[in-house]
């Protein structure tokens, strides 16, 4: 249940102090009776009107945005530009980063304000596969599609990784599939395969691909079958 102003905030855009003040000025009514109370708890079921209009509950919102390098995954950071700096939302402090990318990793970046679909999407228990292009320093080997989908033993870790597969696209540049999402995971791999990462991208989380009219710091809503897949 949310406070009355929080709800009127949600589901407009009033800021909380705005609605306080229709509060205080007796224009805001719950299922007929005039409201007084700004901390009413609203269960989404009543019927909430401002100057006799109906408000409707907030409905949930999902983005992708196509994340520049020297841009951090974090709702907050006193250093560096955020991933929800670059948007123009109302209530961006409601807003999670679904999936984190290193600070210098560009692409597909998914954003939202709906918890369960983010605990979906980013669970370990999730076999959402996201698709990397990787460029490497030195040229590919022919041992790493076996390597791979072996899985790679990580530096520090005591168990492999699960098995990833790899397409490549030129010999120093593979797209790479994982269905994991451990810290640094991508440079980790190739560094325990003796390369190193050049240039990270990610274009493919699930079966949300990154929208190539998307220049880089633009974002977009999700599509409703966009949405629905991660369900």
């Amino acid at each position: 249940m949310l406070r009355l102003d929080k709800y009127i905030s949600n589901a407009t855009d009033l800021s909380r102090t705005d609605a306080k003040r229709l509060i205080k000025n007796g224009v805001v009514c719950v299922n007929d009776e005039i409201a007084s109370n700004p901390a009413q708890k609203i269960s989404g079921e009543q019927d909430v009107t401002i100057e006799g209009s109906t408000i409707s509950k907030a409905s949930k919102r999902y983005f992708m945005l196509n994340k520049p390098a020297g841009v951090v995954s974090v709702t907050k950071d006193n250093h560096n530009p955020t991933a929800i700096s670059l948007m123009y939302e109302h209530r961006s402090e409601d807003l999670q980063i679904a999936g984190l990318l290193d600070i210098d990793t560009t692409g597909l970046l998914l954003i939202t304000d709906d918890g369960q679909w983010n605990h979906r999407l980013t669970s370990p228990r999730s076999d959402c596969a996201k698709i990397y292009q990787v460029e490497l320093a030195e040229a590919i080997t022919p041992e790493y599609p076996r390597q791979l989908a072996e899985g790679v033993l990580l530096e520090g870790e005591k168990y492999r990784c699960m098995p990833a597969t790899m397409e490549i696209v030129d010999e120093h540049t593979v797209n790479l599939t994982i269905a994991e999402g451990k810290y640094h995971q991508v440079k980790r791999i190739f560094a325990a395969l003796g390369n190193q990462v050049v240039n990270l991208h990610r274009f493919k989380v699930g079966d949300i691909v990154l929208d190539p009219e998307l220049e880089s710091g633009e974002y977009r809503r999700l599509t409703a079958l966009e949405v629905a897949s991660i369900l």
